[in-house]
């Protein structure tokens, strides 16, 4: 019973405390790869921590019920906890309806997790055929598909083919350097498979909104895959290019393009925070800086990675 009261406690401080170091590190988008490395390692050890705890607690409640009973009831009443209450008939059914219960939540969560991702992976689909078959290649096979739109909008639709999407008001503020680097941009969506993490994101956050960990990292997660996508297409084809691109789309009217409902996978090209994505092109991080933000990053994620494997490890040798 305490090896699994300290590994929980350890994922419910992780998950409240690591949100504010991880953001300030983060908030500036240094380093991008860096950034979403460090708020998916977090995620995933407090998701870690949290299912060790509970198969801790189940083997605990399987291997001695009676001791468990008794270790409850003396963790509820500091220590003073007499066996003809911890052996008592009621005692034992509240205790098995209490866990029952614990059960069933987690089998919801689990359900309500993997029902979003299914909706989500319909909408993506939906959305991706729909716009192959309204829209007209631009090119050759791997060339976009134009949709007839005032809104200047560029975003990619993961799938069995992959789809990225230019509308006609895009066209009409974008040159062809600029049109070029946007392109670059969801490409490197695409290939660093961002849809899955924001996917994947996104509704552990929805369905556990409370959680600091969740519901900010599912936001900085798709700000830091905006800012890494920025990254390689501005070595492909330069940061003024691209700021320039962002600069035209935004002023052309595409400031409202993610506010209608779209698939979690939508990756526009103007999407997230598009101030401090400018901000970011038009005066990049020097090399000082980049190794400073990086360096405390690394550190974060590497002490984050040994305390999941430690806890666990040294609750049940104190036990």
């Amino acid at each position: 019973m305490r090896p699994a009261l300290l590994v929980l406690c350890y994922a419910i401080a992780a998950a409240w405390l690591l949100p504010r170091p991880l953001g300030r590190l983060s908030e500036a988008g240094v380093s991008p790869r860096l950034g979403l490395t460090a708020w998916l390692t977090a995620m995933g050890s407090a998701l870690a921590c949290a299912a060790a705890a509970l198969g801790l607690l189940a083997r605990a409640a399987i291997d001695g019920w009676p001791a468990f009973a008794r270790t409850v009831c003396e963790s509820v009443t500091a220590g003073v906890c007499p066996p003809t209450v911890y052996r008592s008939a009621a005692y034992e059914l509240g205790l098995a309806v209490a866990a029952f219960l614990g059960g069933v939540v987690m089998i919801g969560l689990t359900w309500r997790y993997g029902r979003s991702l299914r909706r989500a992976s319909s909408r993506t689909r939906a959305h991706g055929e729909a716009a192959r078959i309204t829209g007209r290649r631009a090119g050759g096979t791997n060339a976009p598909f134009v949709l007839d739109a005032a809104v200047p909008a560029v975003y990619c639709v993961p799938g069995q083919p992959p789809t990225i999407v230019v509308t006609t008001g895009a066209l009409a503020v974008l040159g062809p350097q600029q049109l070029a680097s946007v392109l670059a941009h969801e490409r490197a969506h695409l290939a660093g498979r961002h849809h899955l993490l924001l996917t994947v994101t996104r509704c552990l956050a929805a369905i556990a909104p409370v959680v600091p960990l969740f519901a900010r990292g599912s936001r900085e997660v798709a700000r830091l895959a905006e800012m890494r996508a920025d990254d390689v297409a501005a070595r492909r084809g330069g940061r003024r290019i691209l700021l320039t691109a962002l600069l035209a789309m935004s002023t052309g009217g595409s400031a409202g393009v993610s506010a209608g409902p779209a698939p979690a996978a939508w990756l526009p090209a103007t999407g997230g925070v598009v101030a401090d994505r400018v901000r970011r092109l038009a005066e990049p991080p020097d090399a000082g800086r980049w190794a400073r933000y990086g360096l405390a990053l690394a550190v974060l994620t590497l002490a984050v990675v040994v305390a999941a494997v430690l806890v666990p490890a040294l609750a049940l040798t104190v036990s």
